[in-house]
Order: C-alpha cells, then structure tokens, then sequence
C-alpha cells in the first residue's frame, strides 16, 4: 500500500531540520534553499508548517506537462519526474497548487520530493513528530477520531455549563448533598 507524508503543523517547531536532511540526502549539501520540502513560517502568528510535495492522485503538474516527463509510480505512490525526457519549461512549478515543485537553477531543472525511495529522511529526523509516513487510510482514521474527541469534549464542556437547573447536576462542588450524582 502507497504511503504519504502526513503534516501536523500544530507538532512543527519551525526548527527547519527537515529542509537540511532533505538537502543533504538528495544534493550532498546543508542547504535548506536546494531541500525538496519547506518550512513556511508566519512570523507574527508563530505558524510554520512544511510544504512539499502532496503526490497527488490526480496531479496537475502531471497533466500540463508537454513531453510526459511526469509519470506516478504505482509502487510507491508517488509522482517522479523522468529528467531525460523534462525539457525544464516549468509548466509543472507554475500547475502545483502546493508549491512542492520548484526549479533548481544549478541543475537547470525542476525538482520535488520522490519520498527518498520509499524511506523519508525529513520523517526519521523530525524530533516533534509533525511529519510521518502513513498509510492514508490510517490517517483518516485518526481525523476522524480527533474530531470525535474534540465533539465529545465541547458537548461535556457544554453539559457542564448549563448545571442541574436544567436536569444536569453539572460540576461534582456544584451539586447539592442530598442530590448527589445521576
């Protein structure tokens, strides 16, 4: 089964350390400018969150590419780009809605996260979790199962506001002596 990389931006401390094990795995070098994945940040809202490559079902880079240069992998789920055949016109950094192509102007090419084979670096190093290889299939579970903690939690929260005038006896200290609990 084809796995992808999961962002939780709450988790992401903006430490960047997934753009230079990114960079380093695929160029040879530290530098966060060359990594296939990057930290977004929003400086006055203390947000970052990691863009890169969603490997789309459908993928737009794919469909705008003129020499078919762009192909999925069926394997691994994930779009790669055939650098024999890209002719470097870019059509794909302009389609990608994610921002997860981009061009390298050393290589003279585009460049996008091939998930290292398989193998994420920028998963293995990620201290606080924000980013993980998952099975979709396990990550819609576990949305679904953060909204049904978070309904629970504002329907108690909810139950306790209105109090026993109403047929809930609310807050243990609230409740009288003789009523005690339902």
């Amino acid at each position: 089964m084809a796995k992808i990389i999961s962002v939780d931006p709450t988790k992401c401390a903006g430490c960047r350390l997934c753009e230079l094990v990114c960079s380093v795995k695929n160029e040879g070098i530290a530098n966060p400018y060359l990594a296939r994945i990057h930290v977004v940040k929003w400086e006055f809202e203390c947000f970052e969150i990691p863009m890169l490559c969603r490997q789309c079902d459908n993928p737009f880079c794919m469909a705008v590419c003129p020499v078919k240069a762009i192909t999925r992998d069926e394997n691994l789920g994930r779009v790669v780009v055939d650098y024999n055949r890209c002719i470097g016109c870019r059509a794909c950094v302009q389609a990608c809605p994610f921002g997860g192509m981009k061009y390298d102007t050393r290589k003279q090419r585009v460049v996008k996260c091939e998930l290292c084979d398989g193998d994420p670096t920028c998963v293995k190093f990620c201290s606080t979790q924000a980013l993980q290889y998952v099975d979709p299939a396990q990550l819609d579970i576990k949305k679904k199962r953060e909204s049904a903690s978070r309904g629970y939690e504002l329907i108690r929260q909810y139950k306790e506001s209105i109090g026993p005038e109403v047929g809930h006896p609310g807050k243990p200290e609230t409740v009288a002596p003789r009523w005690g609990r339902w």
